[in-house]
């Protein structure tokens, strides 16, 4: 068994930076503002219109008219600031997000994203601001599963779904790999103890080798 989704998550916040700018997409990534310790200094960016986005609200705090870009209930944090969609957006285009995180539906081994549209028929498209985010953040960030639900790999040579960006993706954490797009492929940086080298070769179709140090990637149990 790989890690859940939320253990996903719990990885990715573990590389954040102190004093960054975030945007967290729609899915996995948004649970990733709930493993975030406090006394960090983080500021977690929405796309409707909040920077300082605190952890997910509990039953009792949460608060109808207080949500994040994919109707979660949210808290904010000390010093959280409420703006307009347009306000919000101009921050998105104008370079001051350091590391947006973002579902995939594929990414290729040059960093190509294509996350909104599946290509199923009975799924809509969903276009957004994703399109924005991956084109204007200094860094971009995938959180996903390694394969689809028929074992298709989400890690491939080149997109067969519509590009949401191309070259914009640098790290990319899956349920069983944390993994960089660097110019010569994928390079696994650590990797879930039961899963081999060569079944990671097998469950990526695009070229991808096992970094120098890579080591065991672990997270802890967590209660949703």
């Amino acid at each position: 068994m790989g890690l859940d989704k939320s253990q996903i998550a719990w990885r990715a916040a573990q590389d954040l930076k102190n004093g960054s700018v975030i945007n967290l997409g729609l899915g996995t990534p948004v649970l990733v503002s709930n493993f975030v310790e406090s006394s960090r200094n983080i500021f977690f960016q929405s796309e409707n219109g909040i920077l300082g986005v605190g952890p997910e609200a509990t039953q009792k705090a949460a608060n109808s008219d207080l949500v994040d870009a994919g109707s979660r209930k949210v808290t904010l944090i000390p010093g959280a600031s409420i703006f307009d969609s347009a306000a919000s957006f101009a921050m998105i285009r104008g370079g001051h997000v350091d590391v947006t995180i973002l579902g995939a539906f594929e990414v290729s081994v040059s960093g190509d994203l294509a996350n909104w549209d599946s290509g199923a028929a009975d799924k809509a498209p969903l276009v957004g601001g994703a399109m924005d985010l991956a084109v204007s953040a200094k860094t971009t960030w995938v959180l996903m599963q390694h394969n689809t639900k028929d074992n298709k790999s989400r890690l491939v040579k080149d997109c067969s779904l519509p590009l949401t960006a191309k070259n914009c993706v640098e790290r990319i954490y899956t349920d069983i790999a944390v993994i960089d797009v660097t110019s010569d492929g994928f390079l696994a940086r650590e990797l879930i103890s039961s899963v081999s080298e060569e079944e990671l070769r097998n469950r990526t179709s695009g070229n991808i080798k096992l970094a120098s140090d890579c080591c065991v990637l672990k997270a802890p149990n967590i209660t949703s």
